[in-house]
């Protein structure tokens, strides 16, 4: 038998770092390799770091439930065992099978109502942005404005795609429509066209802020008038505290602003890697011609991923189906795991640190409303050397913010996630951040003083 092993390094050729396309060697890319890979090398250390899904809100026989139940969806719809055949085991529509279905939950649930001709169903939310900034980048003055922090998803794809990002930081109740018009403004006085602005409306990731309706309705205005359009993620919406859910930018969008980005992986399960992109804006062709954005979605998505597969689409086709195509309602008890998790993560903290403390340790953290996220200000670095020392020392994963950020920031900033765990294990994930932070704290030569919650 051959041994792969035994074949000399000197054999192989070697490409030069520098002849591959430069995102290789991004430190945002290799950021992200480093968490992945302190997670696996500290198995037993209590981890805030992924925004996942609580895995204990999975049962594995829903899978064949929901499965059974889109299979006599199509039965029912006058579908013959060859055409059901071949809708589950051959390449599939490139935009998808269950357009029609996600189409009438998104009424449901979120007062959005398209065509269902306008929506392409992706293999997770990641190809949706993919498609879209591939699309609306026309050429090399063409820029991405981006909420900061942004979702290291998102940079990542336009780093990919070469589209330059011009961040627009963001406050405490995410990004102020005034701040984005005049990003837009220096963009345009520079020679240069912002073709999009991405947001994430509810409980974002990183920071977990949320924009009031009135600040959507103003980023709506500042969208038309600078002529650009608004890029919206929504994957914690449903997640929200006590208050009334906040309507859409597509909801409230009137005249085809929005191209919406949606996620079946927190509101289903993130295995079966489906999203979608609402895309309703009219196209004017070359030849005079009419179409929708999503048809030109739909090619360039046929050059990348052919089709979304079909049984990750027959899956999520029939959780929507037994749950009436009204997600929200059916996420009730997921919300409540979810809002009692993040509260209790800002009880531990604020037991471990109360005002004083904090105040002399040079300590804050916000306090969003919903979703997954705390991010905590810190008096030293919240580096990949600390969070090392943070997993070794003291059992206790969290992520560094400055990821998400402009190269330079966010280094007195980490990112604490509540989603994953258990109530023991946050309390005790707590007890040991708790003592990490004083540590580290310890060793700063000049912490902050007076800093304020």
């Amino acid at each position: 038998m051959h041994d792969l092993a035994t074949n000399s390094s000197a054999t192989i050729r070697t490409i030069a770092v520098d002849d591959l396309h430069g995102s290789v060697a991004d430190p945002l890319l290799e950021s992200m390799n480093f968490l992945n890979e302190v997670t696996t090398r500290y198995p037993d250390a209590i981890s805030f770091a992924p925004g996942r899904p609580y895995e204990g809100l999975f049962d594995v026989a829903s899978i064949t439930e929901y499965l059974d139940a889109y299979l006599a969806h199509l039965r029912a719809d006058g579908r013959t065992e060859d055409e059901v055949r071949t809708l589950m085991f051959q390449y599939g529509r490139t935009k998808g099978q269950i357009h029609g279905l996600i189409a009438e939950t998104l009424a449901h649930d979120e007062g959005i109502r398209v065509d269902p001709e306008a929506i392409v169903v992706t293999v997770g939310a990641q190809e949706g942005m993919f498609l879209a900034l591939r699309a609306l980048s026309a050429g090399p003055d063409d820029v991405l404005l981006a909420s900061s922090p942004c979702y290291i998803g998102l940079s990542g794809a336009a780093r990919l795609l070469d589209i330059p990002v011009v961040p627009v930081p963001e406050g405490e109740h995410g990004p102020d429509p005034e701040a984005v018009r005049a990003a837009a403004r220096r963009v345009a006085a520079s020679g240069r066209r912002v073709r999009a602005c991405y947001v994430v409306p509810d409980f974002a990731n990183p920071s977990g802020a949320s924009m009031p309706t009135d600040a959507r309705r103003r980023l709506l205005d500042v969208a038309a008038a600078e002529d650009f359009l608004i890029l919206e993620d929504n994957p914690y919406g449903f997640f929200g505290g006590d208050l009334e859910p906040r309507p859409t930018l597509k909801a409230l969008d009137p005249d085809g602003s929005v191209v919406y980005l949606g996620s079946f992986c927190k509101t289903c399960f993130p295995g079966a890697r489906l999203g979608y992109v609402v895309a309703d804006q009219r196209v004017r062709r070359r030849d005079g011609s009419h179409g929708l954005l999503a048809d030109e979605l739909a090619k360039i998505k046929s050059m990348i991923t052919v089709n979304t597969p079909s049984l990750s689409q027959a899956v999520i086709g029939g959780a929507l189906l037994r749950c009436g195509c009204r997600l929200r309602a059916a996420n009730t008890e997921t919300a409540a795991f979810y809002r009692a998790n993040l509260a209790a993560v800002q009880r531990d903290l604020e037991r471990h640190f109360p005002p004083a403390a904090r105040a002399e340790l040079g300590l804050s953290w916000n306090r969003p409303d919903g979703g997954f996220f705390t991010v905590l200000t810190v008096p030293f670095t919240a580096d990949e050397a600390a969070l090392e020392r943070s997993a070794q020392e003291f059992g206790v994963l969290w992520t560094p913010m400055a990821a998400f950020l402009p190269p330079g920031a966010g280094h007195d900033r980490l990112r604490l996630s509540s989603s994953y765990l258990t109530p023991d294990q946050l309390r005790e994930g707590t007890t040991r951040l708790a003592a990490f932070l004083r540590a580290e704290a310890a060793h700063n030569p000049s912490p902050p003083k007076g800093r304020t919650t």
